[in-house]
């Protein structure tokens, strides 16, 4: 199985714009950076490769890679445009979509549990995907809605009768198939100049196809987790979230 993971985008909601601001994949907790954290996660799972697509401060992620001795197991691919919407991010990690490979895709700033990656590398299910029925609501949450076991819908601001309503917490495994197909489906939106969409509404076009096959959904409730987007949720990482994982 390969990652990848999306580290590209400047981060401005967090820093008010600010452009001197570290990544956020480089931002420390316990003096670990967040992406040393990822890596350690994904190697001591058993992923064989990282596919890291970068962009915003590109140098200062690669000076991390080095200083923590990642440069084998990491493959780093520039996005020139990442100003672009996150679904440009990911069309620049299509060699390792249409790898073959089973693909665990994860946004990079999110401060986790180590076990939302190890239930996605040990399921047998070709594809599968996570969510938390205990989020807080709002426009950010990328919600995913279950009815009679089956995904009926994917992305923020939903309106639909289901059985079940979670937060996706950003981490899902794609099957050689799906990630293939999904690949396309990117191909096609940034080939039609819809670069400004989130990378999510592929895996939205993917997840509601009736042809795709079947994805497995699971409750992760009660591990913890923050997505950082805003000042406040990185508050929240280190006085809530950190002292969790380290207990």
């Amino acid at each position: 199985m390969k990652a990848i993971m999306l580290a590209a985008g400047v981060g401005a909601r967090l820093s008010n714009n600010d452009e001197t601001h570290v990544p956020k994949c480089l931002l420390q907790f316990d003096g670990q950076s967040l992406l040393a954290r990822h890596i350690e996660i994904l190697q001591t799972s058993g992923i064989e490769k990282l596919t890291l697509v970068v962009g915003y401060r590109a140098d200062d992620i690669r000076d991390e890679l080095i200083a923590i001795d990642a440069l084998d197991y990491v493959e780093t691919v520039v996005n020139p445009d990442y100003r672009d919407g996150s679904i440009v991010s990911l069309s620049c990690a299509a060699d390792t979509m249409r790898s073959g490979a089973d693909i665990l895709f994860m946004d990079a700033d999110v401060l986790c549990d180590p076990a939302l990656v190890q239930k996605l590398v040990a399921t047998h299910e070709n594809s599968h995907i996570l969510y938390d029925t205990e989020f807080e609501p709002g426009d950010e949450p990328v919600m995913l809605c279950l009815k009679d076991d089956q995904i009926i819908e994917f992305q923020k601001n939903v309106d639909i009768e289901c059985d079940i309503l979670g937060e996706w917490p950003g981490f899902v495994k794609w099957s050689p198939e799906a990630a293939e197909k999904i690949a396309g489906i990117i191909e096609r939106f940034v080939s039609e100049g819809s670069v400004e969409q989130p990378y999510e509404q592929a895996f939205r076009e993917y997840m509601l196809n009736p042809t795709s096959s079947r994805i497995k959904s699971e409750n992760i409730t009660g591990l913890p987790w923050i997505e950082i987007d805003f000042p406040e949720d990185l508050t929240r990482a280190h006085n809530i979230i950190l002292p969790l994982l380290k207990a």
